[in-house]
């Protein structure tokens, strides 16, 4: 009788996990009965809230729960696809056994056929990588003249040897700095500030306590916007408190003359304060500020303040595992914002591709390399249009902040070669914030990640903490990204890479 070996279990001793002789056992293929088992499991089950959630976080006792759940698959047989005996599962569902190795996430990614797109939620490569698209052999240079990042057509190749070969130039791990997972705590902000900001955004209105001045919110607004864009979190973390609460209170207290503009303003502050709730890891309460934002633009009926928001909710969508929605309805609105568009205003341009970018973006989350490409390309036509590097409507639209998109979505659809060769192409000093600055930076440094080539990575990421401080230490994605950039890099700079962690107070 001969022993089968799993594909994906080569050489675990010493890396968290040693074969047993039930782990044996259950490869045998008379013991397994793979096919009929994996039919049981519902495509579908891979696209449900829950399991994107367990996936993001790496949590695999709750994906095997669910796969128990929703496949009425027993623990001997979920372990007969994954090559594990019962007992293993059942200690990695109960929590008293963890998957902590990439050949391990690999087998059970193997075993339960995971489609390419959970794949890279649980932070793994896709079985179907792309050929021609940001292969180590391949050295950034001239950009192709496509202007997209669609693929090239090779003839088809072994995708299991591209695979592997694609986890081994990545190294273990660095698709978790990618793909960050949620699991990572929140920083915690000064004081109680996220405390202060969760009360504001659940009480009652409180009646304003002298006559209401527009003026001074408008301006306050202004303020909270601007230092959000300069990554000045924590000023503006101080801030959002008193200016929700004095704005709720005028949107009461005003007439009907001045109304839509405090409801304008309110759409714009709850707005701020998703986006760094967002940033802070919080996605309740980042859910709950983009619907008031949502809500206080849709009283103003303003066709712009309804788009503009329609941005933050398609955010919220997308940090909460809801790719697929949030692309929809961020392309919903802005085709329903181009059909209004007779003679487009600098703000109604901004708007319009600002829509369309986030909807790539969450496109290219959800593995949609067809929608990515399209919405890409419109938004590329609608920066020529405005034809300048702006700031219309706190969107800092324009050809440059298309091409640092083109980069984020080539990493999320795991092309590097590509998405370094657009970074090469932006002007750094034409983009007119630093938010966005320190995004191209971080992405860049995730690209250069994936490619294994950690010198210019630690480069890039150094960069982004000079321009904007807080943006490294005060998010949990980037935090992360900073641990696997230490964990992960060479001898030759080990030792570079972990005095630039300690330096930001992240552990490493």
């Amino acid at each position: 009788m001969t022993l089968y070996a799993h594909r994906s279990a080569v050489s675990l001793d010493g890396m968290g996990y040693r074969w047993s002789t039930m782990d044996l056992y259950a490869t045998l293929p008379q013991f397994r009965g793979e096919t009929s088992l994996r039919s049981e499991i519902p495509g579908s089950l891979w696209n449900r809230p829950e399991m994107v959630t367990a996936l993001r976080s790496r949590a695999m006792g709750r994906v095997l729960q669910l796969v128990r759940q929703h496949a009425g698959l027993s623990q001997t047989a979920i372990g007969s696809l994954i090559g594990m005996s019962q007992g293993k599962v059942s200690g990695i569902m109960a929590g008293s056994q963890h998957v902590t190795t990439l050949e391990v996430y690999e087998r059970i990614a193997d075993g339960l056929q995971l489609p390419d797109s959970a794949r890279t939620t649980l932070g793994l490569a896709p079985r179907h990588i792309p050929a021609g698209d940001g292969s180590a052999s391949r050295s950034p240079g001239t950009l192709r003249p496509a202007r997209s990042v669609e693929r090239d057509r090779r003839p088809e190749e072994d995708n299991a040897v591209r695979r592997r070969e694609f986890v081994g130039l990545t190294g273990a791990g660095l698709f978790g700095a990618i793909l960050a997972s949620a699991d990572v705590a929140p920083v915690p902000a000064t004081g109680s500030t996220l405390n202060d900001l969760a009360t504001v955004l659940t009480e009652h209105p409180i009646a304003p306590a002298g006559p209401t001045d527009l003026n001074r919110l408008s301006a306050t607004v202004g303020t909270a916007k601007r230092d959000y864009q300069a990554c000045k979190y924590g000023d503006v973390l101080t801030m959002l408190p008193p200016l929700l609460r004095s704005l709720r209170a005028a949107s009461v207290a005003v007439n009907d003359t001045h109304r839509r503009e405090a409801h304008a303003l309110s759409a714009e502050a709850y707005h701020v304060a998703a986006s760094i709730l967002i940033k802070h890891g919080d996605k309740g309460l980042a859910w709950l500020a983009a619907d008031r934002s949502v809500h206080a633009a849709e009283q103003t009926e303003i066709p712009l303040m309804i788009g503009s928001s329609a941005r933050i909710i398609t955010h919220a969508l997308m940090d909460g595992g809801h790719h697929r929605a949030a692309a929809t309805n961020a392309s919903t609105a802005a085709q329903r914002m181009n059909a209004a568009l007779t003679q487009p205003t600098d703000d109604d341009l901004s708007v319009y591709g600002s829509l369309l970018l986030r909807g790539a973006i969450a496109a290219a989350h959800d593995g949609n390399r067809h929608t990515t490409t399209e919405l890409l390309d419109e938004a590329e036509q609608a920066g020529h249009r405005l034809g300048h590097e702006g700031n219309h409507m706190w969107t800092a639209f324009g050809p440059n902040n298309v091409l640092c998109h083109r980069v984020n979505a080539a990493i999320r659809l795991g092309d590097a070669g590509t998405a370094i060769d657009y970074a090469r192409r932006v002007d750094l000093d034409a983009l007119p914030i630093n938010e966005r600055k320190a995004a191209l930076l971080l992405d860049a440094t995730r690209a250069f990640l994936m490619w294994s080539k950690h010198e210019q990575a630690l480069h890039m990421i150094r960069a982004a903490e000079q321009i904007a401080p807080e943006e490294i230490t005060r998010r949990p994605n980037t935090r992360r990204l900073v641990g696997d950039l230490v964990a992960t890099a060479p001898i030759s700079i080990r030792r570079e890479a972990r005095e630039f962690a300690d330096s930001l107070g992240i552990a490493a």
